[in-house]
């Protein structure tokens, strides 16, 4: 199966983006170890938007993807996050090609 990606924009409440990062450094990581088909979970801020978080993710599979969207840790996650979002997350989905170090 072939492995797949996301990358999601957060963006945080005006002045919000380290409150948001904090949760995203407790909660998120702490949900992302605990699941097997993720392969790489890393948090970015955006160095031209001081409220923008961006997420890259990867995945063993579709599957993978789907559990960890789907499941009861991600929605907690989601529900921590709202006080400090400023809207829904833009989520884009990809299929990865080539990188140096990760193998696809």
């Amino acid at each position: 199966m072939a492995k797949t990606a996301l990358l999601a924009k957060l963006t945080a409440q005006p002045g919000k983006r380290d409150d948001l990062l904090a949760v995203i450094a407790d909660i998120g990581m702490s949900n992302a170890a605990g699941e097997p088909g993720t392969e790489v979970y890393a948090a970015h801020k955006d160095q031209n938007e001081d409220d923008v978080v961006w997420f890259y993710e990867l995945y063993t599979d579709q599957s993978a993807l789907e559990l960890h969207g789907g499941s009861e840790q991600m929605k907690n996650f989601g529900r921590a996050m709202r006080d400090y979002m400023a809207g829904r997350p833009e989520l884009i989905f990809l299929d990865p090609v080539v990188a140096k170090g990760v193998d696809f």
